[in-house]
């Protein structure tokens, strides 16, 4: 089930994004403040995905100069192989077209798991930008875009 996030997901959404962090290198670096970073400037909204009771993956589309952006995109390690993912991809697509905006999303290098996803999800590479501040997990941001756009 996915639905929009509260104040009181915030807890468990820093919980599940240091286990991200520490099991696949997402963000590749933290945060000074977990709970700011997940709602970034610009955000149209931020989502949590329920699974067996518990967050288990969150997303936030933001919007900027008529493009949406999806941001935020995490999902619980432990629940890996069940679409999780997909389905919160898909739902920032659902938002994306509900506002006739194009989207697109930027990840590092490291993020083999969803490079993976959104290739099988018919996104578009569009470029690859050289990074500094990966240090030595990552070089580059890639940029796709969503396939309706």
């Amino acid at each position: 089930m996915i639905r929009p996030r509260t104040d009181a997901d915030l807890v468990s959404c820093v919980v599940l994004l240091r286990n991200v962090h520490e099991s696949a290198g997402y963000p590749v670096n933290w945060p000074a403040d977990p709970k700011q970073w997940l709602t970034p400037p610009d955000a149209l909204g931020c989502w949590v995905l329920s699974a067996d009771g518990e967050v288990a993956g969150h997303v936030a589309v933001t919007a900027v100069d008529g493009r949406a952006f999806v941001e935020r995109l995490f999902v619980d390690p432990q629940q890996g192989g069940r679409g999780l993912g997909r389905q919160l991809l898909d739902h920032a697509v659902e938002v994306a077209a509900a506002g006739k905006l194009p989207l697109e999303l930027e990840v590092a290098d490291n993020c083999e798991a969803a490079i993976r996803l959104y290739g099988r999800a018919g996104w578009k590479e569009l470029g690859r930008t050289p990074i500094d501040w990966g240090g030595d997990q990552a070089s580059a941001v890639i940029r796709f875009s969503a396939p309706s756009s």
